[in-house]
């Protein structure tokens, strides 16, 4: 859900900015392959990066973090 004058995150963005060498062998790889859904993997059990790196890219990128009200917000 896309607001109006708003872009939404990409899925991989991130990891394709910060050129994760994860990401990289990805890029390469058959999507759905065995190969690359043993390298995808590694990003579900394994990132090599942390929340709070992925979350000061996003305020670098202009990014803003969005939650609609009645879902857990005031």
């Amino acid at each position: 859900m896309s607001l109006e004058g708003f872009v939404e995150y990409k899925r991989r963005e991130f990891c394709n900015d910060v050129k994760c060498p994860v990401q990289m062998e990805l890029n390469r790889l058959d999507v759905g392959s065995d190969a690359y859904e043993g390298v995808r993997q590694t990003c579900s059990a394994n990132c090599r990066y942390t929340a709070w790196q992925f979350h000061h890219w996003l305020m670098e990128k202009g990014y803003l973090i969005l939650k609609p009200k009645g879902l857990g917000g005031k």
